[in-house]
């Protein structure tokens, strides 16, 4: 059994595709392993990290700031930064380091600041660079900034190496933050907005990361305090009762973090710049009406049983596989998942023959998985592809 905190392997065990059409996993208890970490650094070594010393941040002006890459939100009102540091800052004796993505004019970061936490801002557009510089001198170096983007942290291939770059392990050793033990506290707290247009993206993105105790999660259970549309909120906090709404992101997400739903802001409130720099009219569909600011903390518990982060790809795929056809009976999906006797495995999980996919709660399919995974009927636990063997992701 894998041990919190006793660190990964230099082998892991060969990932599956996230979007293969067919389900491809491992022999039970002697998984095919590859050296996928040579791998997943692809030439970083050739680059080095762009950092800017700690600095001060000025009052917010009225300039337009440009954003060269993509479109981003920025907090500029006062009265909504209090409202964030409010509800963060409710216990003093709580994490008092934030690292804030994107922090743009610094409004949040002032206020953060003004309640006596300290800051790391990671900001992806150089223009702010300066702004955040003077807000440090301001505030005694109790910021620090560094020129990166948090969510394009460790690049999986040389397609997403655009600048600025940067890995986790580089960052963290820059700031002088050591891992903790998974059963100890948040390291830190991120802040921030998830990316307008690819939203669902980095939530996977995180998912990985997580599940497999990688890039920031190698430091511990980093909590993360993030706006997101109310679409998508929705989606995360879907169960049963909400089968429209309810997916194979809402199962993942549920047993992976502990989701709080913090606050709930109007979009107006908030200025967007496109990526040629302009301010973004307040336009927005029904569904992107509101934002709500999320609490997403790693369940203490999520690797003390069968789950592990070597064969969590395993998971994964078993959810997909079975959300491809929500409406299906639950039994017909085993058939498809594992050569073991599907009534059997209901039998053990306490459920009915004909239960459908889309009455499973979070907890019976993480209970289904261990259930198969320590199943003694067969060697083999789950059916594969051959032609997969030799997929890296």
């Amino acid at each position: 059994m894998w041990v919190p905190g006793a660190g990964l392997p230099s082998l892991l065990t060969l990932s599956a595709l996230t979007r293969a059409g067919r389900f491809c996993i491992f022999k039970s208890g002697s998984a095919r392993r590859k050296d996928v970490l040579a791998g997943n650094r692809c030439g970083l070594s050739d680059f080095s990290p762009q950092l800017v010393s700690s600095v001060e941040f000025g009052k917010s002006s009225s300039r337009v700031y440009r954003c060269r890459s993509e479109p981003k939100r920025y907090i500029t009102s006062p009265r909504v930064a209090e409202t964030l540091v409010r509800i963060l800052r409710r216990k003093r004796r709580s994490c008092q380091l934030f690292l804030e993505c994107n922090p743009g004019p610094g409004i949040l970061t002032r206020a953060l600041l003004e309640s006596g936490a300290r800051v790391i801002a990671l900001e992806s557009d150089k223009t702010f660079i300066p702004q955040l510089k003077s807000l440090g001198k301001k505030f005694g170096g109790r910021v620090q900034v560094v020129y990166c983007d948090f969510f394009k942290l460790d690049p999986r291939n040389r397609g997403m190496l655009t600048p600025p770059i940067m890995t986790s392990d580089m960052l963290f050793e820059y700031l002088g933050i050591e891992a903790q033990p998974w059963s100890k506290g948040a390291p830190l707290k991120v802040i921030g907005f998830l990316p307008i247009k690819n939203e669902r993206n980095t939530l996977w993105k995180l998912l990985h990361d997580l599940y497999s105790c990688t890039s920031v999660y190698k430091y511990g259970r980093v909590e993360l305090n993030m706006f997101v549309t109310e679409k998508e909120c929705r989606k995360l906090m879907a169960n049963p009762q909400n089968p429209s709404l309810y997916q194979a992101l809402s199962v993942l997400c549920q047993i992976a973090w502990g989701i709080k739903l913090l606050h709930t802001e109007p979009c107006s409130s908030f200025d967007t710049y496109t990526s040629d720099g302009q301010l973004e009219k307040q336009k927005r569909r029904e569904s992107e009406k509101n934002l709500c600011f999320i609490q997403l903390t790693p369940h203490r518990n999520l690797f003390t049983g069968t789950l592990t982060p070597f064969n969590y790809d395993v998971f994964f795929h078993m959810l997909r596989q079975c959300f491809m056809k929500r409406n299906a009976k639950l039994i017909d999906r085993l058939h498809s998942l594992s050569p073991i006797d599907g009534m059997h495995i209901l039998k053990q999980i306490k459920k009915k023959k004909d239960v459908k996919v889309i009455n499973m709660y979070p907890e019976d399919f993480q209970r289904l998985f261990e259930t198969i995974e320590c199943s003694k009927d067969d060697t083999y636990k789950w059916l594969y592809d051959d032609f997969m063997e030799d997929v890296v992701m």
